[in-house]
């Protein structure tokens, strides 16, 4: 991840924290019951953000080693994450982890790839994993049949500059994740329907790397557009949120 794409998250942390959502429990049993990770397990999570993907595998006894180069994304996760003694906080990046090689069992990165110079994430991979290790592409997804999905993209195009789609845009199979693994992977996914209070739903429009922000121009035209939506879907206070968690995995 550049500089560029690394200062894209400066003030998000926040939002990060209070809307962006947890990964399906079906996922992480995956992990752990089909795929090898142990309590024993030794994990770089790149890119790990405020750690949403980390901490399940710190609940799992796994020591995890959260490399991320945004120090308002990294501080955070360290005031979340600080009380697993399986923790460690490392300021690094995708072509650049702060570890040493053949130091870690598995890596993992969730919600992150799309924003990493493939080649060169490879090659670090490479370098700091052990024989026969597996690297993880994680995401959740959005279903874009559901309605509120696609309303919500509609708005994000029309007010966003930088909204490129969901995900960084990033699309099933992406030929990214294809050159990544020479074409040799493979793939899960589980349902991780969410249901979001308003604060959440907002927190979590406003969480996305491509979101304007309060002192962008046409801000209060763009929330009066997300919270309509909000308005006209819930149901007792909440919306669901039709979605996946996905993981591309193989050894590279």
């Amino acid at each position: 991840m550049n500089n560029d794409n690394t200062e894209k998250f400066d003030g998000y942390a926040g939002d990060y924290t209070i809307g962006r959502p947890n990964y399906a429990a079906g996922l992480i049993d995956y992990l752990y019951d089909v795929c090898g990770m142990s309590s024993s397990s030794s994990i770089a999570d790149v890119g790990s953000g405020t750690g949403k993907f980390a901490v399940h595998m710190l609940s799992k006894g796994s020591t995890v080693y959260c490399v991320e180069p945004n120090d308002d994304m990294r501080l955070t996760a360290e005031k979340e994450l600080g009380n697993y003694p399986n923790y460690h906080s490392v300021k690094g990046d995708a072509e650049h982890f702060g570890l040493g090689p053949d130091s870690v069992d598995f890596i993992t990165t969730a919600q992150a790839f799309h924003w990493f110079d493939a080649g060169r994430f490879r090659k670090e991979c490479e370098r700091v994993i052990k024989d026969n290790g597996k690297v993880f592409l994680i995401w959740n997804v959005r279903d874009m049949s559901s309605e509120i999905n696609q309303e919500l993209f509609r708005v994000y195009e029309r007010y966003c500059p930088d909204f490129v789609g969901f995900s960084g845009g990033i699309k099933k199979d992406d030929r990214r994740i294809m050159a990544f693994f020479d074409d040799q992977y493979d793939y899960v996914s589980f349902d991780n329907p969410l249901s979001l209070d308003k604060d959440k739903f907002i927190a979590r429009s406003l969480s996305g790397s491509y979101s304007i922000k309060e002192a962008d121009g046409n801000f209060d035209a763009y929330m009066k557009e997300i919270e309509d939506i909000f308005e006209r879907y819930s149901e007792n206070g909440k919306v669901m949120i039709a979605n996946r968690s996905v993981a591309y995995f193989g050894t590279i």
